[in-house]
């Protein structure tokens, strides 16, 4: 167990949490709001926020997608350098702060920023960065990791770098009041598959990772139990915590991680517009399967630990569906618009990205993952 680990965010939990902004923000800087698609004036969060910054120089940019994309982003980098921002506030969730960590590091950068998601160049530099969540799902508020799109090529991808750690992140749960059963559903299906990609791995012994990771899936399986409560206080609480643990750094420490349903499923959004949870939905559940013998040990004790059952890891692939499908999420590509042309493309853009040693064992080749998307459609 040889690892480093930080993580510099503050936590404002809670409700009310909005009015402490200021106490990470100078007066002096100019600030950059930056949110969606206007839910924010409906659920009382941008009227808190505004009262907050009366006293500040502050500009707005507004229109972040569902999945966050570079053009976008370019159009907010123009309002950045044109008045000189010091500040950027990411006001929703794990697209619009994903769309805002690109802003501030492409800010501080003389070329063109997409250059760090192809890897030609890493980040050595980015203008601080705050957030308020109303969305929980990603964790993307207290990590260092930011995905977007570039609608051009029609490539989804990711970068990571300890400079656009945001310095705080809000999490008043009262923020989620105008959220669909949809985002709530796809937040849960978020939360668990992060859970998932660090821990079912292969038996390493890891009593703290392990025990936390447990106590997370077994959390979120209770509210999919609890479904019909996802209106109330107490189950909002536990999701917006939860999604941030789940991806914090914490519980990926010194243990093996797969991320392969990520890779794929990055692909699946880029290709057909699949929410990217749903996109783990459909190609965790197959994965597994494929790739069972890699996973069948950590699968039987998640089976023992999290769902009581016992010296059956096959049956926990079947829990996890049920776990998707309760909420409201389908699992299978035979729901979308997807055919054979879609698979070859999507694995077209896996060869084409380097994706072809995925998973923990980097032993998901593009066979095999053509076996996973051919489990998916049927």
């Amino acid at each position: 167990m040889n690892f480093s680990y930080k993580n510099p965010t503050c936590i404002q939990f809670g409700e009310g949490q909005i009015s402490s902004i200021v106490n990470f923000i100078n007066k002096k800087d100019k600030v950059l709001l930056v949110y969606g698609g206007g839910s924010i004036k409906q659920n009382g969060v941008y009227a808190q926020v505004c009262l907050a910054l009366k006293e500040y120089k502050y500009f707005e940019f507004s229109g972040v997608e569902a999945n966050p994309s570079v053009e976008t982003m370019n159009k907010a980098l123009k309002i950045v350098r044109e008045e000189d921002i010091d500040f950027v506030l990411a006001i929703g969730g794990g697209s619009v702060i994903d769309g805002c960590k690109y802003l501030v590091a492409a800010a501080c950068y003389d070329g063109d920023a997409w250059d760090f998601l192809d890897s030609t160049s890493i980040v050595e530099n980015a203008l601080p960065l705050g957030v308020i969540l109303t969305l929980p799902a990603t964790g993307s508020e207290s990590n260092k990791v930011a995905v977007l799109s570039k609608k051009a090529t029609n490539e989804k991808r990711f970068f990571d770098s300890d400079f656009v750690f945001p310095k705080f992140a809000v999490l008043d749960p009262r923020t989620m009041t105008t959220l669909s059963d949809k985002q709530i559903a796809n937040g849960l299906a978020d939360a668990f598959v992060h859970v998932c990609e660090q821990y079912l791995t292969y038996p390493t012994n890891s009593l703290v990772q392990d025990g936390y990771s447990e106590s997370l899936l077994k959390a979120l399986i209770t509210l999919g139990n609890t479904w019909e409560k996802r209106k109330t206080k107490n189950w909002q609480d536990n999701l917006m915590w939860i999604a941030n643990q789940a991806l914090n750094g914490l519980i990926g420490v010194a243990v093996p991680q797969d991320w392969a349903s990520h890779m794929i499923g990055h692909e699946l959004t880029a290709l057909i517009g699949i929410d990217h949870a749903r996109s783990l939905a459909v190609i965790q559940p197959h994965l597994l399967r494929v790739m069972f013998k890699d996973k069948k040990d950590k699968l039987r004790q998640m089976g023992e630990n999290v769902f009581g059952i016992h010296n059956d890891a096959q049956a926990v692939i079947v829990l996890i569906e049920n776990f998707y499908k309760n909420i409201g999420i389908k699992t299978s590509l035979k729901d979308y618009s997807f055919d054979e042309d879609s698979l070859n493309t999507i694995l077209s853009s896996l060869n084409k990205h380097n994706m072809t040693k995925l998973g923990e064992n980097e032993n998901i080749t593009l066979e095999k993952s053509s076996q996973i998307l051919r489990l998916a459609m049927q």
